[in-house]
């Protein structure tokens, strides 16, 4: 990774009504004056699946190698790149300390991908708190979901992933 002074300020949020069930993520990118709103909705898949979605949706609109702030309200996403537990399942085949399969590994994957192409922090918000962008970019995730252009989440209903693993 090249050293970049391209400062890039990211709002992500995940969403799904039942879990699994339909799901949806919402992005909110603002660089250089300018703001960028995404949001995508999918028939079957998991809110974990969706807050992970929201960060390498983000994160592949970026043309340059840039410095990246990532808000979440996602403990599972910030932990799970912020104290390297991503990074051990990978150099683990996949599998957690305990010796089962890690959760949305194809994801994980691509996310940790990304932030090799840039300098990515994270920071968490409590959710529902009146932070005017992660209300803004839940409100997003949420009517993605309630969508009529819902999507398949190909590695959820085709990656063997079954509903007794489905994450909470």
């Amino acid at each position: 990774m090249s050293a970049s002074t391209y400062p890039v300020t990211m709002y992500t949020d995940g969403a799904c009504s039942g879990n699994p069930g339909r799901g949806g993520y919402g992005v909110i990118l603002m660089a250089g004056g300018r703001r960028k709103e995404l949001s995508q909705g999918y028939r079957l898949t998991t809110n974990n699946r969706m807050e992970l979605l929201a960060a390498i949706v983000g994160l592949r609109e970026l043309k340059l190698s840039s410095t990246v702030t990532i808000y979440t309200d996602s403990r599972y996403l910030l932990d799970g790149i912020e104290r390297g537990w991503a990074k051990k399942w990978r150099a683990n085949g996949w599998l957690r300390k305990t010796g089962e399969p890690a959760l949305n590994a194809d994801l994980w994957e691509q996310l940790l991908d990304l932030c090799d192409s840039h300098h990515v922090h994270f920071v968490w918000v409590r959710g529902h708190t009146d932070d005017v962008n992660n209300e803004y970019c839940d409100r997003l995730a949420v009517s993605a979901t309630r969508g009529n252009d819902l999507i398949i989440d190909q590695g959820y209903e085709q990656g063997g992933i079954t509903s007794s693993q489905a994450d909470c």
